[in-house]
C-alpha cells in the first residue's frame, strides 16, 4: 500500500463518523485509525528482574499512581527534542501548563506534537527517545497540581 493510499484513507476516515478503523491491505499492510479520546487503562505486572541484576538496573519502588500520564494519540515514533542538536522538549522534574508540548511523535512522515493534558509536574518518563510507541501507550507520568 502507497502513502498516497494510506493518506486517502486517512483523510475518508477523518470526514466519517466512524469512531474506528482497521484494514488489512492485499500487501500485507495492517492499518488502523482511532477517533477514540480515552480507552481503559489496563493494569500490567511487571517482570522480575533477571538472575544476577544489581540494585540499579531493578526498576524503582514507585508510590501509589495518583498522577495522570501523558499518552501516545497515535501510532509512531516519538522524539523528545525538535531536532538532535535543541534541547528536549520537558523532561522529569519540570513543570507543565495544560497544553503545553511534550513531545513529538512521527507517523508517516508527518511530525504530530503531543501536548499535555493537564497541568503538573512530569515525574517519570517512560518511553524512550526514538521509541515505536502504540496508540494511547503512556509516554510520561505526571503529577497534577
Amino acid at each position: 500500500m502507497e502513502q498516497k493510499d494510506i493518506e486517502k484513507l486517512m483523510d475518508k476516515f477523518d470526514k466519517s463518523s466512524m469512531k474506528e478503523f482497521k484494514i488489512t491491505a492485499d500487501d500485507g499492510t495492517d492499518l488502523y485509525f482511532s477517533k477514540l479520546e480515552h480507552a481503559a487503562v489496563q493494569n500490567v505486572a511487571q517482570p522480575a528482574p533477571a538472575a544476577g541484576a544489581t540494585a540499579s538496573e531493578q526498576p524503582a519502588a514507585q508510590p501509589a499512581a495518583s498522577g495522570a500520564k501523558i499518552k501516545a494519540p497515535l501510532v509512531g515514533i516519538v522524539y523528545f527534542a525538535p531536532s538532535p542538536e535543541k534541547p528536549v522538549y520537558k523532561k522529569v522534574g519540570d513543570h507543565v501548563k495544560k497544553g503545553d508540548t511534550v513531545c513529538v511523535i512521527e507517523a508517516m512522515k508527518v511530525i504530530n506534537e503531543v501536548k499535555s493534558p493537564v497541568s503538573g509536574t512530569i515525574t517519570k518518563k517512560v518511553a524512550e527517545n526514538g521509541d515505536m510507541v502504540e496508540y494511547d501507550q503512556p509516554i510520561f507520568e505526571i503529577e497534577e497540581d
